[in-house]
């Protein structure tokens, strides 16, 4: 068998294996022809080709140099070598390709219609916009190019222009992937959850594998409180894929919303094996955090809160539960010190003056607490809790005509409160007391 005839059947073997997607073999099939005949332009393409299918795009693109080298008229190579720049962020290089071809042939529509996404992306939409009407003349029907002058109206909040595009794109191709998502995605942006869901359940018929669109049909569903339904669509990613981290996270994150904090931390935590380093570990700490705090696991709660709280140290959440953690590990100063870090950032946040009262209080320092539980309760009128408080920190101080104002607010925002009403009842004798204490000192 001569060595040419050998390198024919290795192309044709690759083929074949190509159609099957063993794109590893193929390739080895098809480095094994370029061996035998490395002045063949074409098979340097296909190599590119099946090096995209593996992800291996920085070698996709040398692939594509040589059939260049090699055939330096052959448009297509050159569009595939500048659409694979592209999926690399290679934005400029792509766009010099596109504008190369364009120069070459100016009635070539695909170099104007893939630099319609490239600015887009970039953020440059009047340079969209352009590349949009060039191609347009050239082909007034192209539906990528509907398809990206879309996105870049709907990146631009331009709602009603992006859904014309998009509509558009289903005119000219039914199956066009990926665009009921955008449809679905415009009809929500303009508050109609039922078109929405309808596009996005419309595009899962045709990608039935795709667990992005389960994850805006779980999105939608919580949008309408449907929670039921959000943990199907999620229990449905993770049977596809039974180690999609963000799935578990978000699926921990319903059932802590729920109140579970049992099912909640073993969703967190097996989102935690999964994800190794690849996650923003500060949410997953975070979320476990927020559950020990719950539980009332303290000491776990504060290494996972202090943990997040040094990755996002200005995140008002995560100081409020850490300050929760600490009050309850009786560390009032240390509780301050995260109630003062939310207030440097938000000066009248209620829960942040209220819980700094607290600590206040637990440091004997119930005149400077009652300014914040002052301060909460001008921030949010019916911060019952704050009013409480308040009461308590002006009966220590012996001053009853302020706790009983105190409690009577207390009555009318939380009328069934146990704790205000035995405190109601019994502030005559706490007075008593003081008025003992006062006669035999």
């Amino acid at each position: 068998m001569s060595d040419w005839l050998e390198a024919e059947q290795r192309i044709e073997r690759a083929q074949q294996l190509s159609e099957s997607h063993r794109w590893e073999d193929a390739l080895l099939e098809l480095d094994a022809a370029i061996a035998i005949n490395p002045a063949n332009a074409l098979w340097h393409a296909q190599r590119g080709v099946l090096l995209e299918e593996l992800t291996r795009y920085g070698d996709a693109t040398d692939a594509y140099r040589r059939s260049i080298d090699l055939d330096p008229n052959d448009r297509e190579v050159s569009l595939a070598l500048g659409m694979c720049l592209s999926r690399q962020g290679r934005h400029a290089r792509a766009l010099e390709v596109f504008a190369d071809l364009a120069e070459k042939d100016r009635d070539y529509e695909p170099a104007y219609c893939h630099r319609i996404q490239i600015y887009s992306d970039l953020g440059r939409h009047d340079r969209a916009e352009e590349m949009f009407y060039l191609a347009q003349e050239l082909k007034e029907n192209c539906p990528h190019c509907f398809y990206h002058m879309g996105a870049s109206l709907a990146a631009r909040g331009m709602t009603e222009r992006a859904l014309f595009c998009f509509n558009r794109v289903l005119e000219i191709d039914r199956r066009y992937a990926g665009v009921h998502r955008r449809i679905g995605q415009s009809h929500r942006a303009k508050g109609d959850t039922r078109k929405a869901r309808a596009h996005i359940l419309e595009e899962w018929r045709y990608d039935p594998g795709n667990s992005e669109l389960l994850f805006d049909l779980a999105d939608l569903s919580i949008s309408v409180g449907d929670w039921r339904g959000a943990v199907s669509k999620y229990e449905q990613i993770i049977e596809l894929d039974p180690d999609h981290e963000e799935a578990f996270f978000e699926l921990g994150q319903l059932w802590l919303a729920r109140g579970d904090n049992e099912k909640a931390l073993l969703c967190f935590e097996r989102s935690e094996d999964l994800s190794g380093e690849e996650m923003i570990l500060h949410d997953l700490d975070w979320r476990i955090g927020e559950v020990m705090v719950r539980t009332q696991r303290y000491e776990e709660a504060k290494v996972r809160l202090e943990r997040a709280v040094a990755l996002d140290p200005d995140n008002p959440a995560i100081l409020h539960l850490l300050g929760d953690a600490l009050l309850a590990l009786q560390k009032p100063e240390d509780a301050a010190k995260c109630c003062k870090r939310v207030l440097a950032g938000d000066k009248k946040n209620a829960f942040a003056h209220h819980k700094l009262g607290v600590c206040l209080v637990q440091q004997g320092k119930s005149s400077d607490a009652i300014t914040h539980f002052h301060k909460a309760i001008d921030a949010k009128p019916d911060h019952s809790d704050a009013m409480l408080s308040a009461a308590v920190a002006h009966i220590q101080l012996a001053q009853w005509r302020e706790a009983k104002e105190m409690l009577t607010k207390v009555s009318r925002y939380a009328p069934n409160d146990p704790d205000a009403r035995e405190l109601s009842r019994n502030l005559w004798r706490y007075r008593l007391r003081g008025f003992v204490k006062r006669l035999t000192t």
